[in-house]
């Protein structure tokens, strides 16, 4: 069955994880990152205040934004989440309530992509239920044992996330993932801090066009 999220992260092949101390206007950064591309948007249990930054942003889903969470690690922490307006939810890795995570998501219809970098790891992923895999760290293995993985995992649905930018982000494309994560190298915490907003636009239109 088609899912939207999948659908859009196929379309643009790129979302963009914000890792950053604070955000004072959400809406703002992630019109930002629409204007350059990119629609799906992954803010994390790492800024402080998560929920009330997706709830704005969430307001505002009538202009392409695909808004979700990122760094969940509890079944708490998604339905705050959920609750919140997002319509993914991101785990690091997979936490001990994973399942409870994956239930939580499916039932708000919202999708789960789940953590893992070995071949056992990814097996656990799908079985819990996961709509796609976050293939993490992806500087560490690099595209070609992503290309490795699409051997006995042909039907999943990768997404490396960790040190993906412009130089490397094609090549992961071309070993298989749907799409992939940018992170600093499109949104500098140091230009969230300062609003600057046109030049994360810019980083992100850089970004898409990498992917070509």
């Amino acid at each position: 069955m088609s899912n939207p999220v999948l659908d859009t992260l196929r379309a643009d092949q790129a979302l963009v994880v914000v890792r950053a101390s604070r955000i004072d206007d959400p809406v703002a950064l992630c019109d930002a990152l629409v204007a350059g591309g990119i629609r799906t948007v992954e803010l994390t249990y790492t800024t402080p205040g998560l929920t009330g930054l997706l709830a704005a942003v969430a307001a505002r889903s009538g202009d392409g934004i695909v808004i979700g969470a990122g760094t969940v690690l509890t079944a708490d922490q998604a339905r705050a989440a959920l609750t919140a307006g997002a319509r993914f939810l991101v785990t690091p890795g997979l936490p001990a309530e994973a399942a409870e995570i994956v239930e939580e998501g499916h039932a708000a219809g919202a999708a789960v992509i789940l953590g893992a970098l070995t071949p056992t790891e990814v097996l656990a992923a799908t079985t819990l239920g996961a709509d796609a895999v976050k293939i993490f760290p992806a500087r560490a293995v690099g595209p070609r044992y992503l290309s490795d993985l699409r051997g006995p995992f042909p039907e999943v649905a990768l997404i490396p996330s960790g040190g993906v930018d412009d130089d490397n982000a094609a090549e992961f494309l071309r070993a298989g993932a749907i799409a992939v994560t940018a992170g600093t190298s499109v949104v500098d915490p140091a230009d969230v801090d300062e609003a600057r907003w046109e030049q994360i636009t810019t980083n992100a239109a850089r970004f898409r066009a990498a992917l070509r």
